[in-house]
């Protein structure tokens, strides 16, 4: 199922094959004009109601007749118009069935290509592909590829991205990984029981809902507030088991690869030299246990955890394979803030901290959930201070790094003097820092 590059033909290049996705798309494509009746019954679920009782047997069999052909024609007309084409320079997309669409997606600006399963697609042996690229607010995707077809597609992008030539792109192959961490089951559950939030979610779902039968006796403004809560009790407990579950961590020459997921199995790539903030996260009832999470902020990426939960020195280990050369500054080494912060900010105060490193700059907040965020001097695109009318008074201010992923760490309440001379000091260092940073390539040694 492949058809000729005409617009290539046409002007003279060499003619790229197109591809079509698996034949097994167009059942996920045609759902939408079912999912449009849904989305209006919804939207309008008395006139929905009125509607369906007028509805008699005739008419209701008659309609199931015209919209499930309709249905599948439109899936099978938007799988049979779509297809896709890798070139010398850039994968094409092109998608539509009234208004065409074509992406251009340059090899060289694509840093992380994940492959996705849902249970379905499991069950059909099929693959999603998404693609995270520079530039892009949101990704593109292949859905659906065969399960063999996305993963040699992965290994092909990578290896176009990371310089081979195409004629070899085809035989280098996913490459190899070494595995670095492998998140029990059993850990994973102790740890959300051990999650304040969790429980937090979990009483508002169940104390909540009577209070406002007993002061409103309306069952609508119980189910209106009832089901948001219940579903994010169930998100933070059952959904983050389901999401984070058999959570592995692999070490490639193309990055840092996640695998993860009960239901729906999800391979990720942390991309070399992309992560702009690694933040260590320990929440108050992991601290006897010496648990921590890890967090990510990567430009560009979606890609947010790397660690939903081990003990620190494995954690520790898996921060150093991300960021080469950093070492995690012991909680001991971090400066607090001057005491007349706490007219500032009183108690909490206590919870921030500081240190600054060759490589990082390392701020902390928090007392009962602790977050520390290391910040490579390479990726600090901006330093601020920031001063309000009351810590003029007690001579504090806060200073903000700010990062390529559109994030910022601040690092507050620090002495007035102390801050100025770290704003000069962190320029310099991140102008130094960018100088010997390592390449932002896939494979790069």
């Amino acid at each position: 199922m492949t058809a000729p590059g005409v617009d290539d033909a046409v002007r003279g290049r060499p003619t790229v094959t197109e591809r079509r996705l698996h034949p097994v798309t167009p059942l996920r494509r045609a759902w939408a004009p079912i999912a449009v009746v849904i989305g209006w019954a919804v939207h309008d679920p008395d006139q929905a109601q009125r509607q369906l009782t007028r509805l008699t047997t005739t008419t209701l069999l008659i309609a199931l007749a015209v919209v499930i052909p309709a249905a599948a024609l439109y899936g099978f007309l938007t799988w049979w118009f779509t297809h896709f084409a890798v070139t010398d320079a850039e994968l094409r997309i092109r998608t539509g069935l009234l208004f065409r669409r074509t992406a251009h997606i340059r090899l060289e600006r694509i840093q992380a290509v994940d492959v996705t399963q849902p249970l379905l697609a499991r069950v059909a042996g099929v693959a999603k592909l998404k693609l995270d690229v520079v530039g892009a607010d949101k990704k593109d995707e292949l859905a659906f590829l065969g399960e063999d077809e996305a993963r040699a597609l992965r290994a092909e992008l990578l290896a176009r991205a990371a310089g081979f030539a195409p004629e070899t792109a085809h035989e280098v192959g996913e490459a190899p990984s070494r595995e670095l961490l492998r998140v029990p089951p059993g850990v994973l559950a102790v740890s959300l029981v051990l999650t304040a939030a969790t429980w937090a979610t979990l009483a508002a779902a169940l104390v909540v809902p009577p209070l406002l039968w007993w002061a409103t006796h309306s069952v609508w403004t119980v189910l209106a507030t009832a089901l948001p809560l219940l579903g994010a009790a169930g998100a933070s407990s059952v959904g983050r088991f389901v999401g984070e579950y058999d959570w592995t961590v692999g070490e490639s020459p193309d990055g840092l690869r996640i695998d993860h997921g009960l239901l729906d199995r999800t391979h990720e790539t942390v991309p070399p030299g992309r992560v702009q903030t690694v933040r260590i996260v320990e929440p108050l009832l992991w601290r006897r246990r010496g648990w921590v999470r890890v967090e990510l902020d990567v430009a560009g990426s979606s890609n947010s955890v790397l660690v939903p939960v081990a003990p620190r020195e494995v954690a520790e280990a898996v921060i150093a394979r991300v960021l080469p050369g950093v070492t995690v500054p012991p909680l001991s080494a971090l400066s607090r803030p001057p005491r007349r912060a706490a007219r500032c900010v009183p108690w909490w105060w206590r919870g921030y901290g500081l240190v600054v490193t060759d490589a990082v700059f390392a701020a902390r907040h928090g007392l009962l959930r602790r977050s520390l965020a290391l910040v490579p001097h390479a990726k600090v695109q901006s330093v601020r201070l920031a001063q309000g009318p009351w810590q003029r008074v007690w001579r504090v201010a806060d200073v903000h790094v700010d990062t390529g992923a559109n994030k910022t760490v601040t690092a507050r309440l620090r002495d007035a003097q102390e801050a100025a001379e770290l704003l000069r000091a962190q320029a310099e260092r991140s102008r130094t820092g960018r100088r010997g940073a390592r390449p932002d390539r896939w494979m790069a040694s």
